[in-house]
């Protein structure tokens, strides 16, 4: 009574699992009861695969079988003489010509232990598996990858043509052209004659079916990647924020630009892409546009993009005031100091502002660019170019704001430290003076130095007769 049952439960489709045994070892992989590689099937007919092994199973279908598909029933068992066994068995009804391709079925836990069968389902009016529209499918072709054109067939006889339009017809020659009923026609190592339309043509009962493809080599080199704006944004609330992200690329690249910023979870921003050709690239623009800026706007903007695995990115900081100002004071104190013969000298106050002011520095009260060619304005910063005496003197930065009606002013004091000097001694003789014993001399020492230098005097009395100073030294 068990053989018999035994034989109705797993014999339904001709065949039956060997004899149970629990050996060790036995159904380390899942075990289906057919020993074929490949079925073949009638249209509308239906078919049956068991599976027994140690574990949970679980099947894995094709592509062409819905996963919500009525005519697919899977029934799950325990089985074995102690019944710590799993069996499953898949039913297909009716089978589809769409339904041909791999059946598998694997452990549940241990995907990588699996058993398979290919199934064709033979169906005259439908030699290949997809049925196309007018509209080719594309085929991709990479730099040291074979070209894969897609046309499985239902029928593993079928005699299939492989045809670049219009007429050029290419035979396999298993070398670098290769037929598999399973898989379509690969090329093993495509050149630029690859690139064009194809089809995969047969005849069947005097009627040409074809899935026609494109070939398409992607190129996925960015060659630059740069925003409008390199360094950090800074903006008023309530104005308008826009930041292009300009990528250059080769032609023929597909580029895919995104970005992520603040406010990208409320979707504040609208983004504009267009696209441009110069004689040698190809330029993508990605314009993110926040029409009225808040604070919560505020923060770090990125540029993302991908051309195939290529990847480049670039970002900007965009820092949003509440209103317009002028912050300035003192960097080292009301009091500067400079050293005559210096080959420059900076005065920079601490100035922070926004927007950016007109600056005007002012020394002694009138406009010192005009003053001297040796003044000049650099950014916010009065330089002064091989520094003299006479560059001491009261500064002042005028910064104003003429739009909002902002204005602020400070002053400074510039000192200019001079070398003390003695002015006889540019005059002196070499020998001293010879004077009577016993008059009244006066010696005078004339010094010019900024600050006023301290005067010192020194006696040394005169060598013993007879005595040069040299040698009294």
């Amino acid at each position: 009574m068990f053989d018999i049952l035994f034989v109705m439960i797993f014999g339904l489709s001709g065949r039956v699992l060997t004899k149970d045994t629990d050996t060790k070892g036995r159904f380390s992989s899942p075990v289906l009861d057919v020993t074929e590689k490949q079925l073949i099937i009638e249209r509308n007919q239906t078919f049956q695969l068991n599976c027994r092994g140690r574990w949970e199973l679980h099947w894995v279908l094709p592509s062409g079988v819905p996963k919500v598909y009525h005519g697919t029933q899977i029934e799950e068992t325990q089985c074995g003489k102690k019944n710590n066994q799993y069996c499953s068995r898949l039913t297909i009804s009716p089978a589809l010509a769409q339904h041909t391709g791999s059946y598998r079925c694997r452990y549940r836990q241990k995907q990588r232990k699996q058993a398979s069968v290919y199934v064709y389902i033979t169906d005259s009016q439908r030699p290949f598996v997809k049925v196309q529209s007018e509209i080719p499918d594309v085929v991709y072709m990479k730099e040291g990858e074979p070209l894969v054109f897609p046309c499985r067939v239902t029928n593993p006889d079928a005699k299939v043509s492989l045809v670049k339009f219009p007429f050029h017809r290419l035979a396999p020659d298993y070398r670098n052209i290769i037929w598999n009923s399973r898989h379509g026609f690969t090329i093993r190592s495509p050149t630029f004659f690859y690139i064009g339309l194809f089809s995969c043509e047969t005849i069947v009962n005097e009627v040409k079916y074809s899935n026609k493809f494109l070939t398409h080599r992607p190129v996925n080199k960015i060659l630059d990647v740069y925003l409008n704006s390199t360094g950090l944004v800074h903006t008023l609330q309530g104005q308008m924020l826009a930041l292009n992200c300009t990528v250059t690329a080769e032609w023929n690249a597909r580029v895919s630009i995104s970005w992520t910023y603040p406010q990208k979870a409320n979707g504040s921003a609208t983004i504009i892409r267009r696209i441009s050709r110069s004689r040698t690239n190809m330029l993508f623009y990605s314009v993110l546009t926040v029409p009225r800026l808040s604070k919560a706007d505020r923060g770090l903007y990125k540029c993302h993009v991908t051309s195939g695995p290529s990847k480049r990115e670039t970002n900007t900081t965009v820092i949003v005031y509440d209103q317009p100002f002028i912050r300035l004071k003192h960097r080292d104190g009301p009091v500067v100091q400079a050293s005559a013969g210096q080959k420059s000298f900076r005065l920079t106050p601490k100035l922070s502002a926004f927007p950016a002011p007109e600056v005007i520095w002012l020394k002694d009260g009138m406009v010192a660019a005009e003053r001297c060619s040796r003044y000049h304005v650099d950014g916010f910063s009065l330089v002064i170019r091989d520094v003299a005496e006479e560059d001491a003197g009261i500064y002042t930065i005028l910064t104003g704001i003429q739009q909002y009606g902002l204005y602020q002013n400070l002053t400074l004091m510039l000192v200019v430290n001079v070398k003390p000097q003695i002015g006889e001694k540019t005059v002196s003789s070499q020998q001293p003076g010879i004077v009577q014993r016993g008059s009244r001399q006066a010696l005078h020492c004339t010094s010019h130095g900024v600050p006023p230098p301290q005067i010192q005097w020194l006696w040394h009395p005169c060598p013993p007769k007879g005595l040069s100073p040299a040698r009294l030294a």
